[in-house]
């Protein structure tokens, strides 16, 4: 299993969502949470929502297709800090290592082609899954909420 990524693209991001499933594991709130349901409009719109100048988002990929989606947010170039957010298309794409390589790699852009000198990323309290890849990327717990665990990694 070879995990690149790939700039997002309009054609890819349909491409993602069409196979896209709701991880029930990201919802504190269940009575919050609903199958994802593909239309046209709406993933153009979230592509549209995607382009703006403090964010970079990168589809997973393995096999030629997407099965993931990375994306740092919040880049602020001045203070070389940004925050890493991820999902994975469905249950296929998970505990196989996918959002593991995906994390590495996003890291490594981060911090060599964007000089970043700290990332952050958070996951929702009940996430386990999330929480330990962050941690095993390198991430280090420093509070939490109600809602979520927050991590920083800083560049090595």
């Amino acid at each position: 299993m070879e995990i690149t990524l790939a700039p997002m693209t309009r054609p890819l991001c349909h491409k993602f969502y069409q196979g896209f499933e709701n991880d029930p594991d990201i919802f504190m709130d269940m009575s919050c949470f609903a199958p994802y349901e593909y239309t046209l409009e709406r993933v153009d719109q979230y592509f549209e929502e995607q382009q703006t100048p403090d964010r970079i988002v990168f589809m997973v990929m393995e096999g030629g297709r997407p099965v993931g989606e990375v994306k740092l947010k919040y880049i602020n170039r001045t203070a070389k800090q940004c925050s890493l957010g991820i999902h994975l298309q469905n249950d296929e794409a998970k505990n196989r290592g996918v959002g593991t390589a995906a994390e590495r790699l996003a890291l490594e852009y981060a911090f060599s082609s964007l000089g970043m000198e700290t990332v952050n990323a958070d996951a929702v309290l009940k996430n386990k899954r999330s929480q330990h890849v962050l941690e095993k990327v390198g991430f280090v717990y420093v509070r939490e909420d109600d809602t979520f665990r927050y991590y920083v990694c800083k560049h090595p």
